[in-house]
Protein backbone atom coordinates (compact mmCIF):
# COMPACT_ATOMS: atom_id res chain seq x y z
CA UNK A 1 0.00 0.00 0.00
CA UNK A 2 1.33 3.31 -1.26
CA UNK A 3 1.62 5.83 1.95
CA UNK A 4 -0.11 8.42 1.73
CA UNK A 5 1.22 11.72 1.06
CA UNK A 6 0.22 13.76 4.18
CA UNK A 7 2.15 10.83 6.40
CA UNK A 8 5.09 11.48 4.15
CA UNK A 9 5.21 15.31 5.34
CA UNK A 10 4.54 14.90 8.62
CA UNK A 11 7.49 12.50 9.03
CA UNK A 12 10.33 14.39 7.16
CA UNK A 13 9.20 17.23 8.70
CA UNK A 14 9.17 16.11 12.16
CA UNK A 15 12.46 14.27 11.32
CA UNK A 16 13.45 17.66 10.51
CA UNK A 17 12.69 19.58 13.29
CA UNK A 18 12.94 16.92 16.28
CA UNK A 19 15.88 18.50 18.61
CA UNK A 20 14.21 21.78 18.94
CA UNK A 21 10.95 20.86 19.12
CA UNK A 22 11.80 18.72 22.03
CA UNK A 23 13.64 21.49 23.40
CA UNK A 24 10.63 24.30 22.54
CA UNK A 25 7.72 22.27 23.52
CA UNK A 26 6.39 22.29 27.34
CA UNK A 27 6.74 19.85 30.13
CA UNK A 28 3.35 18.46 30.71
CA UNK A 29 3.36 19.60 34.23
CA UNK A 30 3.81 23.54 32.29
CA UNK A 31 0.34 22.58 30.63
CA UNK A 32 -2.72 24.75 32.10
CA UNK A 33 -4.30 23.49 34.70
CA UNK A 34 -7.43 22.65 32.56
CA UNK A 35 -5.23 20.21 30.28
CA UNK A 36 -3.48 18.80 33.63
CA UNK A 37 -6.63 17.63 34.65
CA UNK A 38 -7.97 16.20 31.39
CA UNK A 39 -4.83 14.22 31.66
CA UNK A 40 -5.37 13.27 35.01
CA UNK A 41 -8.73 12.58 34.09
CA UNK A 42 -7.49 10.30 31.35
CA UNK A 43 -4.89 8.22 33.21
CA UNK A 44 -7.89 7.83 35.72
CA UNK A 45 -9.72 6.20 33.60
CA UNK A 46 -7.43 4.37 31.67
CA UNK A 47 -4.89 2.85 34.65
CA UNK A 48 -6.42 -0.17 35.17
CA UNK A 49 -7.63 -0.70 32.01
CA UNK A 50 -5.06 -2.74 30.18
CA UNK A 51 -2.27 -1.03 27.13
CA UNK A 52 -2.27 2.18 26.05
CA UNK A 53 -0.86 3.97 23.16
CA UNK A 54 0.30 7.46 23.04
CA UNK A 55 -0.31 7.81 19.27
CA UNK A 56 1.90 10.88 17.63
CA UNK A 57 3.95 10.89 20.99
CA UNK A 58 6.74 12.51 19.86
CA UNK A 59 9.42 12.99 21.98
CA UNK A 60 7.47 10.92 24.76
CA UNK A 61 6.87 13.79 27.21
CA UNK A 62 3.18 13.31 27.58
CA UNK A 63 3.82 9.06 27.75
CA UNK A 64 6.21 9.67 30.13
CA UNK A 65 3.96 12.26 32.04
CA UNK A 66 1.09 9.40 31.93
CA UNK A 67 3.27 6.30 33.25
CA UNK A 68 4.25 8.25 35.88
CA UNK A 69 0.55 8.55 36.70
CA UNK A 70 -0.09 4.96 36.77
CA UNK A 71 -0.78 4.18 33.01
CA UNK A 72 0.50 1.13 31.03
CA UNK A 73 1.65 3.22 28.19
CA UNK A 74 3.70 3.25 25.40
CA UNK A 75 4.51 5.70 22.61
CA UNK A 76 4.08 5.41 18.66
CA UNK A 77 5.09 8.67 16.30
CA UNK A 78 5.90 8.28 12.85
CA UNK A 79 8.95 10.19 12.82
CA UNK A 80 12.05 8.38 13.42
CA UNK A 81 14.06 11.02 15.14
CA UNK A 82 11.38 11.73 17.94
CA UNK A 83 11.66 7.66 18.57
CA UNK A 84 15.62 8.15 18.88
CA UNK A 85 14.48 10.86 21.09
CA UNK A 86 11.80 9.48 23.25
CA UNK A 87 13.99 6.03 23.49
CA UNK A 88 16.97 8.61 24.96
CA UNK A 89 15.15 10.54 27.35
CA UNK A 90 12.60 7.56 29.23
CA UNK A 91 14.67 4.39 28.25
CA UNK A 92 12.20 2.40 30.68
CA UNK A 93 9.49 2.95 28.56
CA UNK A 94 8.74 1.62 25.10
CA UNK A 95 8.35 3.75 21.61
CA UNK A 96 8.33 2.35 18.12
CA UNK A 97 7.90 4.09 14.98
CA UNK A 98 4.37 3.60 13.50
CA UNK A 99 1.63 5.35 11.39
CA UNK A 100 -1.99 6.00 12.66
CA UNK A 101 -3.20 5.42 9.56
CA UNK A 102 -2.44 1.82 9.95
CA UNK A 103 -1.29 0.54 12.93
CA UNK A 104 0.52 -2.47 13.82
CA UNK A 105 -1.54 -3.38 16.53
CA UNK A 106 -4.11 -6.35 17.21
CA UNK A 107 -7.63 -5.61 16.94
CA UNK A 108 -9.08 -5.21 20.52
CA UNK A 109 -5.40 -5.09 22.04
CA UNK A 110 -5.79 -1.73 23.51
CA UNK A 111 -7.50 -0.04 26.71
CA UNK A 112 -6.70 3.50 25.75
CA UNK A 113 -5.65 5.58 23.07
CA UNK A 114 -4.10 9.37 23.60
CA UNK A 115 -4.33 11.46 20.55
CA UNK A 116 -2.51 14.50 21.74
CA UNK A 117 -2.13 17.22 19.32
CA UNK A 118 -1.13 14.66 16.89
CA UNK A 119 -4.63 14.23 14.18
CA UNK A 120 -4.65 17.68 12.79
CA UNK A 121 -2.21 17.23 10.04
CA UNK A 122 -4.36 14.77 8.99
CA UNK A 123 -6.40 15.97 6.03
CA UNK A 124 -10.50 15.81 6.83
CA UNK A 125 -10.95 12.92 4.27
CA UNK A 126 -8.41 10.69 5.99
CA UNK A 127 -9.81 11.34 9.00
CA UNK A 128 -12.32 8.42 9.67
CA UNK A 129 -9.62 6.17 8.05
CA UNK A 130 -7.89 7.06 11.44
CA UNK A 131 -10.83 6.97 13.95
CA UNK A 132 -11.75 3.77 12.40
CA UNK A 133 -8.17 2.23 13.20
CA UNK A 134 -8.73 3.99 16.81
CA UNK A 135 -11.91 1.61 17.60
CA UNK A 136 -10.14 -1.30 15.92
CA UNK A 137 -7.44 -1.71 18.03
CA UNK A 138 -9.58 -0.41 21.44
CA UNK A 139 -11.08 -3.19 23.18
CA UNK A 140 -14.43 -2.75 24.11
CA UNK A 141 -14.78 -0.28 26.90
CA UNK A 142 -11.22 1.10 26.13
CA UNK A 143 -11.43 4.92 26.05
CA UNK A 144 -9.86 7.89 23.98
CA UNK A 145 -8.46 10.86 24.93
CA UNK A 146 -8.30 13.59 21.52
CA UNK A 147 -6.93 16.89 22.20
CA UNK A 148 -5.66 19.28 19.83
CA UNK A 149 -6.09 22.49 17.77
CA UNK A 150 -9.67 23.38 16.94
CA UNK A 151 -11.23 25.97 14.38
CA UNK A 152 -13.47 26.98 11.65
CA UNK A 153 -12.07 24.87 9.20
CA UNK A 154 -9.11 26.63 8.42
CA UNK A 155 -6.61 25.03 6.44
CA UNK A 156 -2.74 26.18 6.97
CA UNK A 157 0.03 25.44 5.42
CA UNK A 158 2.83 26.69 7.34
CA UNK A 159 6.76 26.17 5.54
CA UNK A 160 9.01 26.79 8.96
CA UNK A 161 8.87 25.86 12.69
CA UNK A 162 10.22 24.87 15.72
CA UNK A 163 13.38 26.62 15.26
CA UNK A 164 12.91 27.96 11.53
CA UNK A 165 13.26 24.60 10.12
CA UNK A 166 11.49 24.05 6.76
CA UNK A 167 8.52 22.28 7.48
CA UNK A 168 6.04 20.85 4.65
CA UNK A 169 3.42 19.27 6.78
CA UNK A 170 0.02 21.16 6.94
CA UNK A 171 -2.91 22.06 9.39
CA UNK A 172 -6.52 21.30 9.66
CA UNK A 173 -8.27 22.99 12.19
CA UNK A 174 -12.02 21.84 12.29
CA UNK A 175 -14.82 22.23 14.34
CA UNK A 176 -15.33 20.82 17.60
CA UNK A 177 -18.83 19.37 15.97
CA UNK A 178 -17.65 17.90 13.05
CA UNK A 179 -14.42 16.01 14.85
CA UNK A 180 -17.14 14.81 17.64
CA UNK A 181 -19.31 13.73 14.44
CA UNK A 182 -16.84 11.95 13.00
CA UNK A 183 -15.69 10.11 16.45
CA UNK A 184 -19.48 8.76 16.25
CA UNK A 185 -19.33 7.57 12.60
CA UNK A 186 -16.32 5.38 14.02
CA UNK A 187 -18.27 4.11 16.59
CA UNK A 188 -16.83 6.00 19.92
CA UNK A 189 -18.80 7.38 21.67
CA UNK A 190 -17.86 11.07 22.83
CA UNK A 191 -18.32 11.42 26.92
CA UNK A 192 -16.96 14.74 27.38
CA UNK A 193 -15.84 17.47 25.49
CA UNK A 194 -14.03 20.46 26.80
CA UNK A 195 -13.34 23.92 24.12
CA UNK A 196 -10.63 26.23 25.45
CA UNK A 197 -10.30 29.47 23.92
CA UNK A 198 -7.00 31.27 23.26
CA UNK A 199 -5.49 32.91 26.70
CA UNK A 200 -1.63 33.30 27.43
CA UNK A 201 0.31 33.23 24.46
CA UNK A 202 -2.33 30.68 22.97
CA UNK A 203 -3.58 31.84 19.65
CA UNK A 204 -6.00 28.93 18.95
CA UNK A 205 -8.32 26.90 20.52
CA UNK A 206 -8.01 23.99 21.52
CA UNK A 207 -10.45 21.08 21.60
CA UNK A 208 -10.37 17.62 23.85
CA UNK A 209 -12.66 14.61 23.24
CA UNK A 210 -12.87 11.55 25.61
CA UNK A 211 -14.77 8.96 24.27
CA UNK A 212 -15.21 5.60 25.20
CA UNK A 213 -15.78 2.21 22.68
CA UNK A 214 -18.88 0.33 23.74
CA UNK A 215 -18.99 -2.87 25.43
Amino acid sequence: MTEPSHVTAVRDSYDTVAADYARLVPEPAELDPVSRTLLAAFAELTASLGPVADLGCGPGKVTAHLAALGVPVFGVDVSPKMIELARAAYPELRFTVGSMTALEIGSGELGGILAYYSTHHTPPQWLPTVFAEFHRVLAPGGRLMLAGHVGDGEHLRPTRAYGDHPVSYESHLLPPDRIAELLARAGLVVTTRVVQEPEGGSKRRAGTFLACKPQ
